[in-house]
């Protein structure tokens, strides 16, 4: 048994993008020029209206802007980020005008103030430490949706996942597949070998199922002890067999030994207008949950579907 390739927690988004907002073309020039000598993109938009419709197009880590400004100020601009893209950092430069305080900015959202003039090593810290906060942000978030041991998504995000790719399928019109996933004999296993052999054996099956999976399309899932799930959208009946197969084989190819492998359970959803959405969910589940049981009672290491 060959030892599997845990998965790391995000990096950093390759396209870390910066909006700058201000109506002053000498201000936008200045600030282009720091930007880019730190190394980062950017787009400059002359007022908050302008801005607006750049976010809607690009996601951007950080937008800059002034405060005094035609058509949509700063805090206007201020309050929409906050509405619409409240992953956005924004860092707020004011004048001395006095029209509006550091703790004004702050408390209407603003990540960070720095007011005029202002001198480039003092943008470049704290653009990047607003840099280092949303990675922080984002490496949490993995680390409360992932199974430390496997790590695969674990069952809360199972739950938010599931539900939410139902709506996307139903709305768009496509097949959605849900795989229950055991592993056969797990605790005559781990009572033999040891919970180090047997957290080995959970941790490649984990890996398996990454490697048998569509990046970015497909989702798997420790639900807890030897159970797992895969969350199949855009497919037909004969490729989510497809799926399971190669799962199977794969995890046979491992050689843990002869009576270890992979049962599996597949339903596909069914939207019911009659129903809730949770009700609908809730028998998906309950389909390939069954079906996961019939293929262990016809020999394990079997496909069955639920529908």
């Amino acid at each position: 048994m060959t030892t599997s390739t845990l998965f790391n927690p995000p990096d950093a988004p390759d396209n870390q993008r910066i909006l700058i907002v201000d109506d002053d073309p000498l201000i936008l020039e200045l600030l282009g020029i720091f930007i880019t000598s730190f190394g980062y993109q950017y787009e400059a938009a002359a007022d908050g209206k302008e801005a607006t419709e750049k976010l809607a197009e690009h996601d951007f880590a950080i937008v800059i802007t002034d405060m005094i400004m035609p058509n949509m100020d700063g805090m206007q601009l201020l309050k929409h980020i906050r509405e619409h893209h409240p992953n956005t950092g924004v860092i707020v430069v004011t004048g001395h005008t006095g029209t509006f305080s550091y703790t004004d900015v702050i408390k209407a959202g603003a990540s960070d103030f720095i007011s005029k003039p202002f001198n480039s090593d003092e943008l470049e810290a704290k653009i990047n430490r607003i840099f280092r906060e949303q990675q922080i942000i984002r490496e949490l978030e993995y680390l409360s949706n992932c199974d430390p041991l496997t790590r695969l998504y674990n069952r809360r995000n199972f739950a938010e996942k599931l539900l939410e790719e139902a709506h996307r399928a139903h709305r768009q019109g496509y097949q959605l597949f849900l795989a229950m996933l055991d592993i056969d004999r797990f605790k005559e296993y781990n009572d033999t070998h040891g919970h180090q052999a047997g957290d080995e054996v959970l941790r490649c099956a984990g890996n398996v199922l990454q490697q048998c999976i569509r990046k970015d399309v497909d989702a798997a899932f420790r639900l807890g002890g030897d159970e797992f799930a895969l969350i199949l959208p855009q497919i037909g009946a004969e490729q989510a067999r497809q799926v399971s197969q190669r799962v199977q084989e794969n995890f046979q190819n491992l050689y843990i030994d002869d009576k270890t492998g992979i049962s599996i359970g597949l339903a596909s959803f069914n939207r019911h207008p009659e129903q809730t959405w949770q009700e609908d969910i809730d028998d998906l589940i309950s389909r390939a949950d069954k079906a996961l049981y019939q293929a262990k009672a016809e020999g394990r290491s079997r496909t069955a579907s639920g529908d």
